[in-house]
């Protein structure tokens, strides 16, 4: 009780007249964190819950936590594998970790960089890695937020909570910051800011935020090294002269190197199934914990936040395509060094990449997906399908699912004013 009589002593000077009240949406994104707001509905003709925007957003955010700490477990664990594989030893560990400021920062919190390291080292070492990718969004990306509320003279948009986890969520671990605040910039300004807000954006804000930088710094978001974060230059330079027989760490993405290798022994031999179910493998740290990422989605659906039709027109896509795709593998029509990718089964396509992110978070965004039930369907078959097309067809995007879902995003108004058009025309007919 006594924050809400702070909330309330505080209030006018922030309401119109107060001597802060262009800070007015500043003030508002806080109080709400805390308190509903205190604008409701007071006829009878409304529908009175106890869920808004901002519930809806924060159960998104948490929903998103459990792959985010799987995904950080993850990166610490491909770190130290990859200095263990590297042949170095304890002797060396000072100069590596003073080699990289990522290392230092989980150093000083406590982690251990040997080989025997503790889940909570690992996690740490994660953290170390996707906090500042985190932060850094938040802050950038909140500054815009608050920047266009206060001229607009509205309150801030919960939408952004899930925009700036979802975001880091999607990046290298060892993406540089500066190019990560370059990006959600991008997202939040030009992506949704300038249609006029949350609700009124086109595309997905953090996928048009991953795509600017996939095509602006190609370098940062693709590529062997990004992936094994112990293999930036800085450290493989610095274990050149403390251990020689170290060349450099490898590492692609398994789509990476299925598109640069035309290999299909990656599958099954190298990693399994079932270790790409669980999220054992190189990948953004958002994307890799399928199991985790099943999990959250699961409450999306179960709160109705997800929409179900979606998620399964993205399932039947995938495996229609991939089945056509399966079959001309066994025809002559597709060249040897390309069988491996056009005969890759559904099941993989649902656990490389971003696909089960994509799908369950991504596509589902009420804003920039269909609105008709009908339309659900088919906006997501054309996920579904464009993800394996992209995959296939096109192996200089690898991943597919970003720009699967960005096409979506634009085709949705047309899906459903053909949608609507027909259900008019059917109408009229009776």
């Amino acid at each position: 009780m006594g924050l809400k009589k702070l909330f309330d002593k505080l209030e006018p000077a922030f309401l119109p007249g107060g001597k802060h009240e262009k800070w007015y949406a500043l003030f508002e994104a806080v109080y709400t964190i805390f308190y509903t707001p205190k604008s409701v509905t007071q006829g009878r003709i409304h529908v009175r819950d106890v869920i808004d925007l901002k519930r809806i957003m924060t159960t998104v955010w948490l929903a998103l936590f459990p792959a985010a700490f799987f995904g950080s477990w993850n990166v610490g664990d491909l770190t130290i594998n990859a200095l263990v594989n590297a042949g170095v030893t304890t002797e060396h560990l000072p100069e590596v970790i003073a080699s990289n400021w990522h290392y230092q920062l989980a150093h000083f919190f406590g982690a251990s960089f040997a080989a025997d390291a503790s889940w909570l080292s690992k996690m740490i070492i994660g953290f170390a890695f996707w906090a500042p990718i985190y932060m850094t969004v938040f802050v950038v990306g909140g500054f815009w937020e608050v920047l266009f509320a206060s001229v607009r003279g509205h309150e801030v948009n919960e939408g952004f909570f899930v925009t700036s986890i979802l975001f880091s969520l999607i990046l290298p671990p060892t993406i540089p910051l500066w190019q990560a605040a370059l990006g959600i910039t991008f997202g939040v300004v030009i992506a949704k800011e300038i249609f006029g807000g949350t609700g009124k954006n086109l595309v997905n804000p953090a996928l048009a935020g991953r795509a600017f930088l996939f095509f602006a710094y190609p370098s940062s978001l693709t590529g062997d090294s990004i992936w094994y974060t112990a293999s930036t230059q800085q450290v493989v330079d610095t274990l050149k002269t403390v251990a020689p027989n170290v060349d450099a760490f490898s590492g692609a993405t398994p789509l990476g190197q299925l598109a640069v290798n035309h290999a299909q022994e990656v599958l099954g031999h190298q990693l399994t199934w079932f270790d790409a179910f669980i999220g054992f493998m190189p990948g953004t740290i958002g994307e890799v914990g399928k199991l985790a990422l099943i999990f959250g989605g699961a409450v999306l659906l179960f709160t109705r936040i997800a929409s179900w039709r979606i998620v399964w027109g993205v399932v039947v896509g995938t495996v229609l395509m991939s089945l056509f795709f399966n079959w001309l593998a066994t025809t002559s029509i597709v060249s040897e060094s390309s069988k491996a990718l056009f005969a890759l089964p559904f099941w993989w396509h649902m656990v490389l990449g971003g696909w089960m992110i994509g799908t369950l978070f991504m596509a589902t965004d009420p804003v920039s997906a269909s609105f008709t039930e009908k339309g659900k369907w088919w906006y997501g078959f054309l996920i579904g399908a464009s993800v394996v097309l992209i995959r296939v067809v096109n192996p200089a995007f690898p991943e597919g699912m970003m720009l699967a879902i960005l096409f979506a995003n634009l085709f949705a108004p047309i899906i459903d004013y053909i949608v609507v058009q027909r259900n008019i025309k059917r109408r009229r007919a009776r």
